[in-house]
């Protein structure tokens, strides 16, 4: 587990505001939202950004994919529009080192974003 914060949280070493789970994925609310809704999508293997997605993650991203679309259904901003984010090293904003996926809604997001 080490130190990486989002492997304590999905080890639940460190609590959180988890709204879905699977065996290879977890979902829990940003506790520094950016919209009105806005929820972590993590892989629970450390992957520490897009640049160390390997082909034998396809099931893993799939999972995250498919959580957020369930998520999106159950916040109910399935029909509104909600965006979903990688952000990938120091200038993209990526604050933790894990790969995670942002989603986000419940507000108009503006383009470009950032």
């Amino acid at each position: 587990m080490g130190e990486c914060i989002f492997c304590r949280i999905a080890f639940k070493a460190i609590p959180a505001k988890i709204i879905s789970e699977t065996s290879l994925a977890l979902a829990f609310h940003d506790i520094n939202p950016q919209a009105p809704l806005h929820v972590l999508i993590i892989p629970k293997e450390h992957i520490g950004s897009v640049l160390e997605i390997k082909a034998q993650h396809s099931v893993l991203l799939k999972e995250m994919f498919l959580m957020a679309q369930d998520i999106a259904r159950q916040e109910k901003v399935d029909q509104s529009g909600f965006r979903l984010i990688f952000n990938c090293g120091p200038h993209a904003g990526q604050a933790v080192d894990h790969l995670h996926l942002h989603l986000l809604g419940r507000r108009k997001l503006s383009w470009p974003p950032g």
